[in-house]
């Protein structure tokens, strides 16, 4: 056998552990070994939900019917001091990592890139997902529903993809990667590595079941190839986040259930908490939220129309949860037809407390209410009307007000986005009966504190996998997660979790037992100790008692230990009234270059497109090569029943759709004769958050819309079409008159020309606010 001799040319026959001969006569073969699990390894499923609050399942205290959960707690344990971040990417990014958000570039949602390390929005190398140190370990990895872990501007088809579900460690994947969308039409289905190009959903779609049928038919095509390979199944729901979205059969179910209203749901949650030994006798409920852009009302002061309106709100965000259950109820039937149910882990949680991002009303146009701008107009209405049969439903884009939003969190006060318990408690609940079967006389109720960077450390400790300190030849960074396995197992057992810091937006808190130090900030006042409230949350776990004044040598204590964690965390700069969250990276602007859209070209990504758009003049010229005088369909489409536009020829004539927000207004263009001609829709900013649009045949103006609202926020949430309105459409009757609509002529491109920026594009304000103060520097 010859060597080679050359630093740059393996050897092929170096580490060969059998031996090479000229002919196979004179060899011996040798495998290299396969990386297998340990025998009767768990397979793993984290069931992760969006914006759930404390007290919505049965086993935390709901009346919401959730039977499948309820056996996994009678059967597991309930982490009732279980604590997370308070909004979803960061969330998600400590949960799959076991590292604090910031240190892994979280610092905020994935729709944000200031330039800064805890705002980096990337996974990187040298921390290991919990997919990936499974996959090492021999497991089966897969992943559906929201991911949240890329960069909206990254959630293309040009991406690299290197901060994608595959990428991080998961076999498979299938789902939506940016943070919300509509559960009947998703605006942007991802499976593995590949947006879908779909054009028209089943009739009966619903998003919750379509991943769910997903995971299952993972599980059993892996059983179908192996009957012994563990996996890791992370089911990652879009639901509860709004909008809000159920079956109509689900919805019934509910009817009349939250006539009551608020506080009377919550009064009844609670006193199960506390007769399910949630939370000791002498355990208060706090008064209604009453902060500052936060507070609710009595329930008996909201006129009897609102009561109806508001109580099926509630209805809906009801049926969800019930919906998931159903779900949860289908994949455990399944692991039990496999005959694997007991060894099987199943962890059921949130990634942040209930929200009260609906404001005090609530909505019936969710982009509309979303909207955050300090300079929204007066007149700028967060609601639209809508028939109460619509609301839930596919034409309906909801969320319910802050006061469902504060029942949801009961007992605790505030919501999603703030470090009160309110959006940092949420349920947890662990079975597996193989591993981890419950001793007689135990309840299962765990109150030690525990952090959501702990699971990943958990499960590796219940798989028998060990963290590497090194992986792929590079050291790995250090964890920040505590295994909870002890505490799994016996309820006396001390919680290793002793102190743990928290920032969102500037609301900021520490913990070490028994004290938490917490802040609720106002946006652009100072971050000093005078803002500090201090807890007992042993003895007060529902943040009362203020005892700041009462003891300044703790608070002065636990502040100094926040600023040191931060410093050590990457949490630095925080968030002030700077508005630098709306700046991305410089390359962005390639965005915003014109593009041509050629017929047939899969939808448009939805941040793509938007930039096309936002805040600003654009143009979209049609080139329409042949018409005939029976062709008709969709020639632009551009977002859904929460807000789009689109141009359209039906019984010859051209006709151009407006949807505001959910409010639709149609015109028409007028008579298209046969032959070749360019349509052109032209949008022009003006004050006050508005568009004027006109509508060009061969440069001749033939119809004009004026004076309606931008679509900006994240509507319109689906990308642009061409030749067709994709999955959710802009104009309802037109989509029940003839679904997609595809053009029947011949369409050649769609090219869109951004201009000028308004003078209240975000961007536009802060690049002229700096300028203006480099001027005096």
């Amino acid at each position: 056998m010859t060597t080679v001799d050359n630093a740059r040319r393996r050897d092929p026959y170096a580490g060969f552990a059998g031996r090479a001969g000229r002919t196979f006569a004179e060899s011996e073969p040798a495998w290299e070994p396969k990386t297998k699990a340990r025998p009767g390894a768990p397979n793993i499923v984290v069931v992760l939900i969006d914006d759930m609050g404390y007290s919505d399942i049965g086993p935390f205290g709901s009346e919401i019917a959730t039977p499948t959960l309820d056996r996994l707690a009678e059967r597991g344990v309930r982490l009732t001091n279980y604590h997370t971040m308070p909004l979803c990417s960061p969330a998600r990014a400590a949960l799959l990592t076991g590292l604090n958000p910031h240190r892994v570039g979280y610092s905020f949602v994935a729709n944000a890139d200031p330039g800064f390390p805890g705002y980096a929005m990337e996974i990187a190398d040298d921390i290991p997902t919990l997919p990936q140190l499974l996959h090492d370990a021999g497991y089966a990895t897969f992943a559906v529903g929201k991911w949240h872990l890329v960069r909206d501007s990254a959630s293309n088809a040009a991406d690299n993809r290197r901060n994608w579900p595959l990428q991080k460690g998961f076999d498979r994947y299938y789902g939506v990667l940016e943070g919300l969308t509509s559960l009947f039409h998703p605006h942007q289905l991802v499976r593995d590595n590949s947006p879908l190009d779909i054009e028209e959903l089943p009739s009966d779609y619903y998003y919750t079941d379509d991943i769910t049928d997903e995971a299952i038919g993972m599980i059993k095509s892996l059983r179908a190839h192996d009957a012994d390979k563990p996996f890791f199944l992370y089911v990652a729901h879009n639901a509860v986040h709004g909008p809000l979205q159920a079956k109509q059969a689900d919805i019934e179910r509910q009817r009349g259930r939250y006539d009551g209203g608020w506080d009377a749901l919550r009064d009844t949650r609670f006193a199960k908490q506390i007769t399910d030994g949630l939370f000791p006798d002498g355990t208060r409920l706090p008064r209604r939220n009453f902060e500052k852009g936060h507070e609710v009302g009595p329930w008996d002061e909201l006129p009897p129309q609102k009561r109806e309106l508001y109580a099926r709100y509630m209805e809906v965000y009801a049926a969800m949860v019930d919906n998931i259950d159903q779900n949860l109820g289908r994949l455990t039937a399944t692991l039990e037809e496999l005959g694997e149910l007991d060894n099987t882990v199943i962890v059921f949680t949130s990634d942040n407390g209930g929200t009260g991002e609906g404001g005090a009303e609530g909505t019936r146009a969710y982009f509309k209410r979303f909207v955050h701008h300090p300079g929204l107009p007066d007149e700028w209405n967060g609601d639209v009307d809508r028939e109460l049969g619509l609301v839930g439903g596919p034409r309906s884009l909801i969320h319910y007000p802050r006061g469902w939003g504060m029942a949801s969190n009961t007992p605790f006060r505030l919501y999603k986005g703030q470090t009160y318990a309110g959006g940092v408690r949420v349920p947890f609940v662990l079975s597996w009966p193989a591993g981890l079967p419950r001793a007689g006389g135990d309840s299962g109720v765990r109150d030690q504190y525990q952090y959501v960077t702990d699971l990943l450390p958990t499960l590796l400790e219940l798989a028998g996998v060990k963290r590497p300190k090194t992986r792929n030849g590079k050291p790995t960074q250090e964890p920040d997660g505590e295994a909870f396995t002890d505490v799994l197992r016996s309820s006396a057992a001390v919680s290793r979790h002793t102190e743990q810091y928290s920032e969102m937006s500037g609301n900021r808190s520490y913990y070490r037992h028994p004290y938490k130090l917490v802040t609720q900030h106002q946006l652009g006042t100072p971050y000093d100790d005078g803002e500090w409230a201090l807890y007992d949350i042993v003895r007060d776990p529902t943040e009362i008692d203020d005892l700041a004044a009462e003891h300044p040598g703790v608070v002065k204590e636990l502040s100094e230990a926040w600023e040191a964690a931060a410093w050590r965390n990457g949490v630095f700069p925080l968030a002030d009234a700077s508005g630098a969250l709306a700046f991305r990276h410089p390359d962005e602007e390639e965005l915003r270059k014109p593009v041509r859209i050629l017929a047939g070209t899969p939808e448009l990504e939805r941040y793509r497109s938007a930039k096309l758009v936002s805040f600003r003049d654009f143009s979209a010229l049609i080139e329409v090569d042949d018409h005939g005088p029976d062709d008709a369909g969709v020639l632009l489409s551009h977002g859904d029943q929460g807000g789009g536009y689109s141009v359209y020829v039906e019984d010859g004539h051209l006709w151009f759709a407006y949807n505001e927000y959910g409010v639709l207004h149609e015109g028409d263009a007028g008579p298209l004769s046969p032959g070749p001609h360019t349509v052109a829709l032209r949008a022009a900013t003006r004050p006050r958050f508005r568009w004027d649009f006109a509508v060009a045949v061969d440069d001749e103006d033939v119809a004009w819309l004026e004076g309606v609202h931008l679509l900006i926020g994240m509507a319109p949430l689906q990308g642009i079409s061409v030749g067709v309105d994709r999955k959710s459409p802009v104009s309802w009757p037109v989509y029940e008159r003839h679904g997609a609509f595809r053009y029947s002529g011949t369409l050649r491109a769609v090219t869109y020309t951004p201009g000028a920026p308004a003078a209240y594009d975000p961007e536009t304000v802060l690049r002229t606010l700096r300028d203006a103060a480099a001027t005096y520097e």
